[in-house]
């Protein structure tokens, strides 16, 4: 293409980089996050620097930010557990509320009118009303990034692997595949926009 601007990350901070990189990386999913604390506390936030790496087992990462405390990680951290949610259009604006930045006291089910349901295999709580929701084992905890306060990263990759998932009938195409224009999922872009797999589906057969 023709005019293209050069940025050099190195001349710019870390905020001009976030904008710049998060606003071409889109849209991203949403893990959001169900946990557990030690004293059986519950937690609900969504994290869009996400994503699944592999299948087998299903295998996720989620990187919260080490500059200020998020609950996520240190229930994660305490308890090695936690589902993720799928945020589709009906649960979004719940999804937003949670992510207010509010005490560790503060339950965020309740503060985004969602209701928490106990897992099958692990003691964090999952979304009543989220369309699919994951059950997760934390596998690693790995530094990432680069702290300008000496820290070893900025942010904390957690490796989560699940072993199994509730997804809602209606959005099951058959047996093993999910009817993505049913499911409705909201990817995150830059700043306060969102969008959804209903939107523009494009649909290509991969070559041979």
């Amino acid at each position: 293409m023709d005019d293209m601007i050069e940025i050099a990350f190195a001349d710019r901070s870390p905020g001009h980089a976030y904008a710049i990189a998060s606003g071409l990386t889109v849209p991203r999913p949403i893990g959001w996050l169900g946990t557990v604390d030690g004293d059986g506390f519950y937690n609900l936030a969504p994290y869009s620097f996400f994503n699944m790496v592999t299948a087998d087992p299903p295998t996720f990462v989620v990187a919260p930010g080490l500059g200020a405390r998020k609950d996520s990680l240190d229930n994660m951290t305490a308890t090695r557990v936690a589902t993720i949610n799928v945020v589709t259009e009906s649960t979004l604006s719940a999804m937003n509320a949670s992510a207010a930045s509010v005490e560790a006291d503060v339950d965020e089910f309740e503060l985004a009118g969602v209701t928490p349901i106990v897992s099958a295999t692990c003691a964090a709580p999952r979304v009543g009303e989220a369309a699919a929701s994951f059950e997760c084992r934390v596998v690693d905890l790995v530094p990432v990034g680069r702290a300008s306060d000496g820290r070893p990263g900025s942010a904390m990759l957690v490796i989560l692997e699940s072993d199994r998932v509730h997804v809602a009938a209606s959005v099951m195409d058959g047996d093993h595949r999910i009817d993505q224009a049913a499911l409705r999922a909201v990817g995150r872009h830059a700043g306060a926009w969102y969008s959804t797999t209903a939107d523009a589906l494009t649909e290509l057969e991969r070559p041979a």
